[in-house]
């Protein structure tokens, strides 16, 4: 049997599946073969009901310690010897887990948690208007504010938000060699660890100081700092860069936005699913034969979900390939699906909703300083964004 080809990563268009996935879903029926990074090969499920349908049955299982669940890179997947995470866990332990640390991330807490968003959003836009032109929106907004939101929620000291910011790129990045993942990732959990020990003895009112003090065992709070500190800053981040590019290239239906500001959240569901930046979260391996419209998946076999096409299907998302800030469709896969549905999406939503209100009424002349083709897009990372967005604001020259 043929070697199936190789996954494809890179993107044609920034806010559009490539090519091939877009061949699976439409002409192959919707699953197909791949070849992934590490050598590996895959199975890819490609429209919505079929992912959905991944996320949801138990035959599917998150668990990355199996030998056969996807690998992206070469080498082995390195853990600095933490405890499977949240993401990792299948039922009954991914219930008892969630049900701990959910409480954390309710749309009441997330209300509470809002005023202190804004002034952080409006010091680092301040900072920003105070600074030369043009600046890069990447370092002076994007990333700073998601980045000291979670470290003030999870109670990491911001001080060292280059320390875990230079080494989560590292993890993130297609070409980081297994080596260097495996270094840095083990440099994380080390600070995680000293960390985590500091605020056993006597735990402070942050998340993870209260899930101490629930008694909870601290290498459990370990695999969920990791996963938290990394999660909760780079996909925000990322999802405000593409947002802001997205939005001041459609003046108009950006200004029908500042107008409405109930227009904000179901554009922010539209931006999630166009670009929908960790496209190959969602991966799994079977615990059984499963069919899947006709094709049977055997058991044992690694399966990967690509959302990024699923987002875009034209049976579930009519006129799918076009931007419609209304369309406010939240059936898209961006966050996952079932059980494992992304713990942090309703303070990622709050952020980008606070960042874009914020932003475009305070700075209205707001631009792009660099056409938005020639962006430097990270094509070369898991989390799909932008490395650098030279902006500047004011008359035009």
């Amino acid at each position: 049997m043929a070697t199936p080809p190789a996954l494809q990563t890179a993107r044609h268009c920034p806010y559009a599946p490539p090519q091939e996935h877009t061949r699976i879903r439409d002409a192959d029926g919707g699953v197909g073969r791949v070849t992934l990074g590490s050598g590996q090969e895959a199975w890819v499920l490609s429209r919505l009901d079929q992912i959905r349908t991944m996320l949801t049955d138990a035959r599917f299982s998150s668990d990355r310690q199996d030998p056969n669940f996807p690998r992206f890179s070469p080498g082995g997947r390195p853990t600095g010897g933490m405890r499977p995470s949240l993401i990792e866990l299948d039922p009954p332990a991914h219930g008892a887990a969630r049900r701990a640390v959910v409480g954390e991330f309710t749309v009441r807490r997330m209300a509470d948690l809002r005023p202190r968003i804004q002034e952080i959003v409006d010091e680092h836009i301040d900072a920003m208007l105070a600074g030369p032109r043009p600046a890069d929106l990447v370092r002076d907004l994007a990333l700073p504010v998601p980045s000291l939101v979670i470290c003030e929620q999870l109670g990491v000291p911001y001080a060292d938000h280059d320390f875990f910011q230079v080494r989560s790129a590292a993890v993130l990045r297609r070409d980081t060699s297994a080596e260097d993942r495996d270094r840095v990732v083990h440099e994380l959990v080390g600070y995680l660890k000293d960390l985590i020990a500091s605020k056993a003895e006597d735990p402070p009112d942050d998340l993870l100081g209260r899930q101490l003090a629930q008694g909870r065992d601290p290498e459990d709070v370990l695999s969920l700092a990791f996963l938290l500190l990394i999660a909760g800053h780079e996909t925000t981040a990322n999802m405000i860069s593409l947002g802001v590019v997205t939005l001041l290239e459609r003046p108009d239906e950006l200004a029908r936005m500042l107008e409405d500001p109930e227009r904000t959240l179901p554009a922010i569901e539209e931006l999630l699913r166009v670009y929908t930046i960790a496209e190959f979260a969602n991966a799994r391996v079977t615990t059984e034969d499963v069919e899947i419209d006709g094709v049977v998946i055997p058991a044992g076999e690694p399966v990967v979900a690509l959302s990024n096409a699923a987002n875009h299907d034209p049976s579930a998302f009519p006129d799918a390939e076009r931007i419609q800030l209304d369309r406010g469709a939240r059936n898209h896969v961006a966050f996952g699906f079932g059980i494992h549905q992304c713990l942090g999406q309703n303070l990622a939503r709050m952020e980008l909703q606070v960042v874009f209100d914020t932003l475009f009424r305070r700075v209205p002349t707001l631009r792009l300083a660099t056409p938005a083709d020639e962006l430097p897009y990270k094509d070369d990372a898991f989390i799909y964004g932008i490395h650098e967005l030279p902006v500047t604001w004011g008359e035009a020259a």
